[in-house]
Parts: structure tokens; C-alpha cells; sequence
């Protein structure tokens, strides 16, 4: 963002938000996008592969939970992305590669 600020010729001290100068320098978001669809290709990965992992990824894990406010699950952060609606139909559409890729190929194209 730094960068597009500087091209643009934007002052620091104009306050414009990161979505208006993106708008301004007519691109997207790449770098997000990358991570999450690289997230997504991992997660698949592993919930296929059923083993420890797949245990860790999910938090079934049994035990006590840490004080304070709860991190986001990885798997919470992908149907978001996704828009799976719950992530029960995330974990179910890993099972079926193609299903897979088509739903990571169709949040990439929407963008973040």
C-alpha cells in the first residue's frame, strides 16, 4: 500500500482509505489472495490425509482452553473466505478434490 500511496503521488497525511487508492490505481489485493488460496490448498491437503493433523487443524483436540480471548481457528477463517456458510461443509468438501478446487478457484476470483 505504501508503494501505490507513493505512485499516486497521495500524501500521508491525506486520509484516504487502502480500498480508495486501490480503486485509484485500478488493482487488487494479490498478496491476500496468494496466502488464502495457499491456506486452502494446505487445509484440503491435510483433512484428506485423516491423521493427527487433521485433529489439530480442526481443534477437536480434548483439554483445557487458554484464558482470554480465543484465537480464530484456521478453519474459521477459510469458510469465511469460501463462504461455505458452516465449516462442517468445508470439511465435507475436502473429501471431493474437484469440489475443492472449484470452490478455492471461485474465491479467487472474487477477491478478498
Amino acid at each position: 500500500m505504501w508503494f501505490l500511496r507513493r505512485m499516486l503521488r497521495i500524501s500521508w497525511t491525506a486520509k484516504k482509505t487502502n480500498d480508495t487508492v486501490l480503486e485509484e490505481a485500478h488493482t487488487t489485493r494479490l498478496l491476500i489472495s496468494k496466502i488464502r488460496k495457499r491456506q486452502a490448498t494446505f487445509f484440503g491437503h491435510v483433512m484428506r490425509r485423516e491423521k493427527l493433523e487433521n485433529l489439530v487443524t480442526t481443534g477437536m483436540l480434548e483439554g483445557k482452553r487458554s484464558r482470554g480471548k480465543q484465537r480464530e481457528k484456521l478453519i474459521e477463517g477459510l469458510t469465511d473466505w469460501l463462504k461455505a456458510g458452516k465449516s462442517l461443509e468445508a470439511i465435507e468438501a475436502t473429501k471431493d478434490r474437484k469440489k475443492w478446487r472449484t470452490m478455492i478457484a471461485n474465491a479467487v476470483k472474487q477477491g478478498t
